[in-house]
Parts: C-alpha cells; structure tokens; sequence
C-alpha cells in the first residue's frame, strides 16, 4: 500500500497577526497533487487539523471545501485524528456519515484499537489523548500517566494485529528524543510529555503529529511529517513537505511543499537593507524577520522598514545598543530635565537626542508636569 502522511495545518493560524489562509490553501493544492501524482491508496492527517479548539467560521468553512475536495471530488480515501489544538468534539461533527465515503475520523480512544482495514494494512487511527481518558477506558486508576496510557493502548492494538498484514500507527504526541520549535505548544501530561520510540516498535510505521519539522526526530519507521507551511521564526530554515511511504517492501519518500511566501531572517544594517541595489534583490512579501546590525538610535526605523518590506514580523537589534566604556560625569541638578536628558543620554548612548526623541521628551515631561 502507498500513503501519503501529513499533519498540523493548523487551519485558522495567523503569524504575528498576518492572515495565513492564502498559504494553506496554496500547501493543500500541493499536497493534494502530490497524492494524485503519486497515486497514494490514503491520505493520512496525523492531527492539528485547526490551530484552535474553538475555530473561526472562515477556519471551518476552509477545511471542510479542503476535505470534500480531497475526499469526495479526488475520490482518496482520508485517515484523519485529532491533535491537541482541535476540539474532539467539533472535530467529530457529521461523523455518522464519514465513512461511507471513506473519510475516517477517529477522535476518542475507544475508536483507536479498532483498525482500519485496507487490503494489506491496517491503520491504528489514536487521536491526542490525555491520562484521564486513559483512566476511563481502561477503567484503571493506576493509569497516571501519558506513557502508562500509551503502553496499554499499544498492547490492546497488537492484539487486534492481523498477522498477514502491514501496521500503521496514526498518532498525535512528543516522541522521545524530537526537537521543538517556537510555534508548538508543548505537550506535558501527567508530569511525562514524551513517548519513548521503542515502545512503538510493534508498527511497521508511525504517522505522528504535532512537531513541524520533518527531521524533529530521526527513526527510520516512526516520522512526523511537519507542517505544511512556517508557523514562526525557528522554522524559517525547515523545508515543508509531506511523507509518501510504501509498506511493502518499506520505501520513505519525502516530496517537497513550496510557500509562496517564505518565512527567513533578514541580517543588516539599516543603510543597506534601504539600499534599492540590496532590496529590488530580495522577495520582499516574504514573512521576515529583521536582524538589524545597527547601534546607533533610528527613528522610526519600523515604519521605515515596512515601507519596502510590509511582512516584517520581528525586528531585533543582532547586536543590542551600543555599551561605552565612557565613565558618566557628574551632571549639574539645576539644570532642566530636558538637558539632564539630552546630556545623560549622549553620555551614554555617544549619540544626540534626534528631533523626534525631543519632541516626545517635551511630551512626557508635559504630561508629568500636569499630573503634579
């Protein structure tokens, strides 16, 4: 059998305030060609279908137009689980009728040990769970833990194992060992948030969720696919993509997704990153974030920047303010505030007070002056 594995679209995410809907909707036209491309059997969804519990409507009425066009229009059968951004609940609505265009969502445990059946494999679909929801199943208090859960489940699976089949986990958890990345919230449960990679060795694969990279972890059997698209600075040098992988004989192929916009760090000084010979160079709709080498003070310096390049979504100073060595001398108390300011601060900064900085230190002082 032949799959393709993606996860976490985090449908209704935004990056620093910016609308991402564009570069979803660009990622699933990618991935759903490359399933056509590919000829996969399934699609599998490991979780993060929506970056909120509570979605938008425009979220919703997105992923819905992205699963009936992969679904009912592509004809390919989609394994799907909820992750820990998504409500269980919402998620499931519609359900009864999933199947019967073989949409198969699983969102409670009690689905989990119960396989899908394809005609060599079969697909253990385990959405995000929390310690209680293993407690309840089992009906075993001693269950404290997300690893102690996860011990019984995978036992209850290997005992539904059909011996002339291929076994895939879909699953949405921190695997021991992975690396995290700014924009995921961590998952900490029962004190433990980590799944140790031996325990899944019964599977022929595991399909997991939930971190955004693809190299977050290295174990050639058990993979996250990552996002399909950059959700913050620290996946800015990350390449998105998604898995197909063939069960027999085992093959892992990685197929690339493009962003129309990318997310990179931009590192320079202001005179240059202004300079039309620098910028006309760049993609400047790009989702950047600005790594200014300057020391000195610069006015509006953000507003300034937007002006060329609108998607900036830091800014930070590579080498923080300037320090001297300059020794502080004594300044005169009768002065006014406003040359105590101005003197103070080129001691300290060796630079003037520029225009607009007095304008706004006249302002506070008048403000201050009114309050007494």
């Amino acid at each position: 059998m032949r799959f393709l594995h993606t996860a976490d679209w985090h449908i209704g995410k935004k990056l620093h305030g910016f609308d991402l809907a564009a570069e979803q909707q660009a990622a699933y036209q990618q991935i759903k060609q490359i399933a056509i491309d590919e000829q996969v059997d399934a699609v599998v969804i490991a979780g993060d279908l929506y970056d909120q519990s509570i979605p938008s409507e425009r979220a919703v009425t997105q992923l819905d137009n992205m699963l009936i066009d992969l679904n009912l229009k592509a004809k390919l059968p989609v394994l799907a689980i909820s992750g820990n951004h998504d409500s269980a609940t919402r998620l499931r609505t519609g359900s009864p009728w999933f199947q019967a265009t073989n949409y198969y969502l699983n969102t409670t445990l009690s689905q989990a040990v119960t396989p899908v059946e394809f005609e060599d494999t079969q697909f253990f679909l385990l959405p995000y769970f929390e310690p209680f929801a293993a407690r309840q199943y089992f009906d075993d208090q001693h269950l404290t833990t997300a690893l102690a859960g996860m011990e019984r489940l995978v036992a209850a699976m290997v005992a539904r194992f059909d011996s002339t089949k291929k076994h895939v986990l879909v699953a949405h958890f921190f695997a021991a060992g992975s690396e995290h990345v700014d924009s995921e919230t961590k998952i900490t449960v029962g004190g433990l948030n980590a799944i140790p990679v031996d325990l899944l060795a019964p599977f022929d694969y595991v399909a997991l969720g939930h971190l955004h990279g693809k190299d977050a972890l290295h174990a050639e059997r058990v993979r996250y696919s990552g996002s399909p698209v950059k959700f913050s600075v620290s996946e800015a040098q990350q390449q998105k993509g998604v898995w197909v992988v063939d069960t027999a004989p085992f093959k892992v192929t990685f197929k690339p997704v493009t962003p129309i916009h990318d997310v990179r760090v931009l590192t320079g000084a202001f005179a240059t990153l202004t300079d039309p010979a620098f910028y006309q160079q760049q993609e400047q709709a790009d989702y950047l974030a600005v790594r200014l080498t300057d020391q000195a003070v610069i006015p509006n310096v953000m507003a300034a920047l937007r002006e060329i390049y609108p998607n900036i979504i830091e800014l930070e100073r590579a080498d923080g303010p300037i320090n001297t060595d300059n020794q502080i001398t004594e300044l005169d108390p009768n002065l006014d505030p406003m040359a105590l300011l101005t003197q103070f601060f080129e001691q300290t900064t060796t630079s003037p007070l520029s225009a607009q900085q007095k304008k706004w230190a006249a302002q506070a002082l008048t403000a201050a002056n009114q309050e007494e």
